[in-house]
């Protein structure tokens, strides 16, 4: 688990402020800010070499709008998100409101089908949610009898981390930036 932890950071770290790197023929991170980047970028139809847009104004996604996935009881595995880590569920009548996360460094990393880093070999997502105090949260999910995996290294310039699963057995990471 290590390596691919180390291989993550050394995306963030590289990535923390920029709009996107990419390496290895692959997307790296994408920072999530309220200004539109000011670099020009590719316009959609430009040539297109080796996969990457080479010509200006590349039309861009502002952001991701939503996590959908399979569960088996998809109500107590929403409410679940919505106790323990207060993310409110998708509105389902007029006046309700959608949870709204803060701006924030987004890392988006494809990793090998093959990796450990999620655990569980039959689960294809993880999901990483950002927090002010990692600590007072541990204590919080703790606290609910919810079991949780706090890191005891202190990535600098990075922050800390914490692992813990819903009860459906999907992988949380939780990220304290530095």
């Amino acid at each position: 688990m290590r390596f691919h932890r180390r291989q993550l950071l050394r995306i963030l770290s590289v990535g923390l402020g920029s709009s996107f790197v990419l390496g290895r023929n692959r997307l790296g991170i994408a920072a999530q800010t309220g200004a539109q980047p000011t670099t020009s970028s590719p316009a959609a139809g430009a040539a297109v070499k080796s996969g990457v847009a080479t010509e200006a104004k590349m039309e861009k996604v502002t952001g991701i709008g939503g996590l959908f996935f399979r569960a088996h009881d998809p109500k107590a595995l929403a409410s679940w998100y919505q106790q323990h880590l207060g993310v409110s569920l998708t509105p389902s009548k007029e006046g309700e409101q959608a949870w709204e996360q803060e701006a924030g460094p987004t890392a988006f990393t494809p990793f090998p089908e093959t990796t450990k880093y999620f655990g569980d070999a039959s689960k294809v997502w993880m999901v990483n949610f950002r927090v002010r105090d990692l600590d007072k949260m541990a204590a919080q999910l703790r606290a609910a009898g919810i079991e949780i995996k706090v890191d005891a290294e202190t990535y600098p310039g990075i922050g800390r981390f914490a692992r813990l699963h819903d009860p459906e057995g999907n992988p949380i990471e939780l990220w304290q930036p530095a």
